[in-house]
């Protein structure tokens, strides 16, 4: 099988996505989501005008090679523009040789170790009123798990909570869906850790006497803290019995995590902004982390997130893989079969994707009962319509940024 055509289609329903879709001599088609979220177009060049001429006429059958050969031949490796482009290919590749087999994806990589893939959503408010709501509307859709984010008082606007004010124009518009609004520059948002570190302790008490000890319950730190904030926070929240805290301080700098270990049982999970297995060699060889939270979007696909979650399993960390809505249907499909695939899953992000996104990625994916399963079609099992995809043509958006009261730009 010989790729003879490869496409790069953006498209933009209910925010924009980047999808790489290539054809064989002999007509099987393959997807690979390329989404890189405010960033999208530099994942589109690349692919366009240094990917695409490599991939024509290449064997579709050898995926380990093609994925050695768009690592190394460029020289200049990893990087989430790169790595993206690089998982595009290598789910589009998967997909193909799972179709060429005519057989669902997860039974190439193994089969089930699984009958379904435990899913968390995410719930929030500014206030506890709102929590409260939140969280009974996502039990209500038949989450099991679900990750907790709160107001502060004080500030106006921050980062994870759907009722936050928009952007000129989209004022109150719930982001549930998107947090990367539409606009010409990326909307400021506030922040004040002490104030922070204060108020969540508190917010997780209340759910818990809530919604009782059972409800596994999650939060995001998003980056915003020192080691030592981080340390407080993972020890304040210890009572309440949280599945994990995420991304409790920039992720660039992995030392820090042996501090925050030093302080605080709390399960830690990292690594959403990270691409390749040397991001986590040390945090998974020191035990530093107790989830792998990549997506296969973002880290070179299903090949190298594989390698990387099997070496996580000798230390038994597990999988909690990225799974937000700039994770375009595609990229969810293919999180779900290696999932399903292999021994050490944890859990999986799931946000719902809204009607438009649905209408133009036909999946074969399910939700039951708190769980999620790829479907039992040849290959990922998601079809790209292509002319309701060129409805919705692309549109600038960008993530929003944090400013400190004294206005020093802050990590978001």
């Amino acid at each position: 099988m010989k790729i003879d055509k490869a496409e790069v289609i953006v498209t933009s329903p209910d925010r924009n996505f980047v999808t790489l879709k290539l054809t064989t001599d002999d007509g099987l088609t393959g997807l690979g989501d390329a989404t890189l979220n405010g960033r999208e177009l530099a994942v589109v060049a690349y692919l366009t005008e240094h990917v695409v001429p490599l991939l024509l006429g290449r064997d579709a059958q050898n995926i380990e090679d093609t994925w050695q050969f768009l690592y190394r031949s460029a020289y200049w490796r990893r990087g989430p523009v790169t790595m993206a482009a690089i998982s595009a290919v290598d789910v589009a590749l998967w997909d193909i040789k799972a179709k060429a087999a005519g057989m669902p994806l997860y039974q190439l990589l193994g089969g089930a170790s699984r009958t379904g893939l435990l899913a968390y959503g995410h719930a929030s408010g500014k206030s506890l009123p709102e929590v409260f709501a939140s969280v009974n509307s996502h039990l209500e859709q038949g989450y099991k798990a679900i990750r907790v984010q709160t107001g502060v008082p004080g500030l106006e606007s921050i980062y994870g909570i759907a009722s936050n004010k928009g952007l000129p124009g989209n004022e109150g518009v719930r982001y549930d869906h998107e947090p990367a609004q539409r606009g010409a520059l990326p909307a400021e948002e506030d922040w004040d850790t002490r104030a922070y570190l204060r108020h969540v302790p508190t917010v997780f008490e209340a759910v818990r006497n809530e919604f009782g000890p059972e409800l596994p319950l999650l939060h995001d730190g998003h980056h915003r803290m020192t080691p030592i904030q981080a340390a407080q926070l993972g020890k304040s929240l210890e009572p309440y019995d949280l599945f994990w805290l995420e991304d409790c301080t920039p992720a660039e700098n992995q030392e820090a995590l042996r501090l925050v270990r030093q302080h605080t049982t709390t399960p830690l999970a990292i690594g959403e902004v990270f691409n390749s297995i040397w991001d986590y060699q040390q945090i998974i060889r020191e035990q530093l982390i107790d989830y792998v939270r990549s997506a296969v979007t973002h880290t070179g696909g299903i090949t190298h997130l594989k390698k990387i979650l099997e070496f996580a399993g000798q230390y038994q960390i597990k999988s909690g893989m990225h799974g937000p809505t700039d994770i375009s249907p595609v990229g969810m499909a293919a999180a779900m079969h290696l999932g399903l695939a292999i021994h050490n899953f944890g859990i999986q992000e799931y946000m719902k994707h809204g009607d438009k996104t649905n209408a133009v990625f036909e999946q074969s994916y399910s939700w039951n009962n708190g769980m999620l399963h790829p479907g039992n079609k040849p290959g990922l099992g998601v079809e790209l319509d292509v002319d309701e995809a060129g409805k919705y043509p692309y549109a600038t958006a960008y993530l929003p940024y944090n400013r400190l009261a004294d206005g020093t730009v802050h990590d978001w």
